[in-house]
């Protein structure tokens, strides 16, 4: 499902608040896709970009944010 406002979500090292994506991301947030059943977004867009939620699992979950241009230019 696609929520328009923002979900706060956790891993097991960090808690994910809009403003700490903002920041962390370094631009401004919005909407995320969040799979049925799941507290973790898969994707979130943001003015630039868009983001993939990638989970880390070992020991601890932990999550990376993959930043892909929303609107490339071609010359």
């Amino acid at each position: 499902m696609i929520l328009c406002e923002w979900k706060d979500f956790n891993s097991d090292l960090e808690a994910y608040t809009l403003d700490a994506f903002e920041e962390s991301i370094g631009d401004e947030f919005h909407a995320m896709y969040v799979k049925e059943g799941e507290e973790i977004p898969s994707y979130i867009w943001t003015t630039n970009y868009v983001v993939m939620v990638k989970q880390n699992a070992r020991i601890y979950q932990d999550l990376s944010f993959v930043k892909i241009p929303r609107n490339p230019v071609c010359e």
